[in-house]
């Protein structure tokens, strides 16, 4: 359903305007785009379950429970040279009894899903997943 009209944008060749009747055609018209291949990163999101979820959730939640019990440094527990936790006031308030800040949480949650990801794409490069 080609109709001819003037083109609403001008169009110009060097400083002149060109002045040209085109045919254009309908938004109703043009085609969608295609997808390309599967290509090298692939995911696929099957279901509350599915391989990479359940990594993606222990992963998570094993940094998670390891910053709040201690096993991991926090804002409240720095490392030390020896790599051992001594308590310190960050000057962060929380309500948490070990003391678990917002910080805390959201930094855990990050690493853990940094751990996750690594996991999940190098299962993926062997083929195991």
């Amino acid at each position: 359903m080609a109709t001819t009209a003037l083109t609403t944008l001008p169009q110009f060749t060097g400083l002149r305007q060109q002045v040209s009747v085109a045919p254009v055609k309908s938004l109703a018209a043009v085609q969608p785009m295609r997808r390309k291949g599967n290509g090298a990163l692939s995911t696929r999101c099957d279901f509350i379950g599915s391989p990479t979820n359940l990594i993606m959730v222990t992963t998570t939640s094993l940094m998670l429970f390891a910053g709040r019990f201690g096993l991991a440094p926090s804002a409240n527990r720095k490392a030390t040279a020896g790599l051992k936790l001594e308590v310190r006031d960050s000057g962060l308030q929380t309500g948490d009894p070990a003391g678990f800040t917002l910080a805390d949480t959201l930094a855990c949650g990050v690493v853990g899903h940094i751990f996750g990801v690594g996991i999940v794409l190098g299962l993926k490069n062997i083929g195991a997943l």
